[in-house]
């Protein structure tokens, strides 16, 4: 039997500006996370599958490793799918790792990455970005630079261990209760872009923040990070209709009136897990609140596999 896993993520700044009808404009840039939230995949010989909502992906992986002969396949996930986290890039990650390994094969982080978003994008068509993918295979904290061509340059953020801990501490994690599919905000902003509308310009300052949150975040300057995240947050939300809803407004209000300095939403929007810097103590945004909260912490490996 073959084990694998792959971290969840979540975004700093930069998200949208990792989709083909963006960055082969001038290129995008982002800041995302893994972590210790994982999407596990067991292959072996036989048995029972196990792996809804996931059959098509399964079908079209097997497709594209060239492999016929039955197997079992058992997905488990830490977090619920569908939440903003990076889900079904994770899923894809850990899938090709576990069907390579079965095979005896190993791919390197880069070309897993390039192989799960050659699936999710290119064979099913999903009208998203690579930032999940790669990283669901790199982990860490890291800064991700899309080229026009599409080539991903992967460079983490210079943050001791001691760094890395204040800032987690100064993060907090909710479920704001709604989900929602990513292909279904997603279609529309694409088409935009495709289009030359007004939401480039609006990922163009995206990216811009997105290069102010990596040297605030390397100069050890959080606090000026969570003020940034604010104005991120507004110019994020005025890009579609379909980001934000009262809810989401509720929430995020509520939060920066009980001490958040900013937040975001995680993913394309309209639900999922939401983000939140708070300075100081955050009890009193749980209170406020009072939503399910994600206890995390980094992950450092990214994909893993064993054999069993």
């Amino acid at each position: 039997m073959i084990l694998a896993r792959s971290p969840v993520r979540i975004t700093f700044a930069g998200g949208g500006t990792d989709i083909k009808s963006y960055y082969e404009r001038d290129g995008g840039f982002l800041i995302a996370a893994g972590l210790n939230k994982y999407t596990w995949v067991m292959v072996n010989s036989g048995g029972k599958d196990s792996i809804s909502p996931w059959n098509r992906m399964v079908g079209e992986a097997l497709m594209v490793c060239g492999m016929t002969d039955p197997i079992g396949l058992r997905v488990l996930n830490d977090v619920p799918h569908g939440t903003g986290l990076g889900t079904s890039g994770s899923f894809i990650v850990a899938m090709f790792a576990a069907l390579k390994r079965y095979q005896g094969k190993t791919l390197n982080k880069h070309d897993l990455a390039e192989l799960a978003c050659y699936l999710e994008i290119e064979v099913l068509g999903a009208p998203i970005g690579k930032q999940d993918q790669y990283a669901a295979a790199f982990g860490g904290i890291n800064g991700y630079t899309f080229d026009k061509r599409g080539n991903v340059r992967v460079e983490p953020l210079v943050l001791c261990a001691r760094a890395k801990e204040a800032l987690k501490e100064r993060l907090i994690i909710f479920h704001t209760g709604l989900d929602r599919k990513a292909s279904d905000v997603l279609t529309g902003q694409v088409r935009e872009m495709e289009q030359g509308g007004d939401v480039l310009k609006k990922l163009d300052r995206v990216k811009e923040m997105a290069v102010e949150t990596k040297k605030l975040l390397e100069d050890g300057r959080f606090d000026d990070w969570g003020l940034l995240l604010d104005d991120y947050w507004k110019v994020r939300r005025s890009i579609s209709t379909k980001i934000s809803n009262d809810t989401i407004d509720d929430i995020y209000d509520t939060a920066l009136k009980n001490g958040a300095t900013g937040g975001k939403l995680q993913g394309a929007g309209s639900g999922g897990y939401m983000m939140f810097y708070c300075p100081g103590d955050k009890d009193s945004v749980r209170r406020a609140l009072d939503l399910e909260e994600l206890h995390f912490n980094w992950d450092t490996g990214g994909v893993r596999t064993w054999k069993l």
